[in-house]
């Protein structure tokens, strides 16, 4: 299961999405989970969904890795799904004692689900196709007008984007630490829910120590090579917004736009 969490990861590719500029791709992702969340309706919801079958399909990304990505994440879409269930009135379609399924739960959940999928799947986009350095710099160039009232912006960016960084060594680590202990004869998978919860302390106690020694290593590193914060420093390439970054943020404000629209006429 560790393995096929990719948030975080970085897929190197010369498609129109890896070439964007990485601010118009944060922009656009805010965008696309505005979208998302002011779809009121299927049919509305579907213009965000068209929108993000387009955007993979322009990444050139295997769709074997969405449905990875979305693997580690099924109990929370199960969930999501029972709870809009048996939640929402409507016109009873089944009953066994208290519990209740409705044409209207079963609606909302459908709803809910796809949201929810659809909100995962396009929020892994831009860390599939921008790579840390890229992210940090956009980060830190959208927020730059913070520095105003003193907001340490360069300090936040990096902090966000060294964490996300970060993600798949640790589960690297995580998945290296398990091995060791089951072969010292520790069971993660047997026992009761006790049982379990004690077995994963002999992988949290080396993870932490783990986790503590490479921040020391990169500080370390960042140290050795002169580094003193965001002032007054330069980047070896400049971001430069170019016809297809804007013709991206045209499309994007279209499909919003359709959404409020599909809204209104229903």
């Amino acid at each position: 299961m560790l393995k096929d969490i990719t948030i975080g990861q970085y897929f190197p590719g010369e498609s129109v999405v890896h070439r964007l500029d990485a601010r118009f791709k944060l922009i656009i992702t805010m965008l696309f989970v505005v979208m998302l969340f002011a779809a009121d309706g299927i049919f509305s919801l579907s213009a965000g969904v068209i929108f993000l079958i387009i955007a993979y399909r322009l990444t050139k990304l295997s769709p074997a890795l969405v449905i990875k990505s979305l693997k580690p994440v099924v109990p929370v879409l199960l969930v999501t799904a029972v709870i809009n269930i048996f939640f929402f009135e409507g016109n009873e379609i089944f009953r066994l004692g208290f519990i209740s399924i409705t044409d209207g739960g079963l609606k909302n959940s459908a709803f809910m689900l796809i949201r929810v999928i659809a909100l995962i799947a396009g929020s892994s986009v831009l860390t599939y196709t921008t790579s840390p350095i890229e992210l940090t710099a956009a980060i830190e160039k959208l927020l730059s007008p913070l520095k105003i009232f003193k907001f340490p912006v360069h300090e936040l960016a990096m902090m966000m984007t060294i964490a996300l960084r970060f993600i798949p060594t640790f589960i690297e680590e995580t998945e290296k630490i398990i091995s060791a202990q089951k072969a010292r004869g520790a069971d993660f998978e047997t026992g009761s829910l006790r049982d379990r919860a004690s077995a994963v302390v002999p992988v949290i106690v080396p993870l932490f120590i783990s986790a503590f020694r490479r921040a020391e290593e990169l500080a370390l590193a960042m140290e050795c090579r002169g580094y003193r914060g965001g002032e007054g420093r330069t980047r070896m390439k400049q971001m430069k917004a170019g016809p297809a970054d804007i013709a991206a943020l045209i499309i994007t404000f279209a499909f919003l736009a359709c959404v409020f629209l599909i809204d209104r006429m229903n």
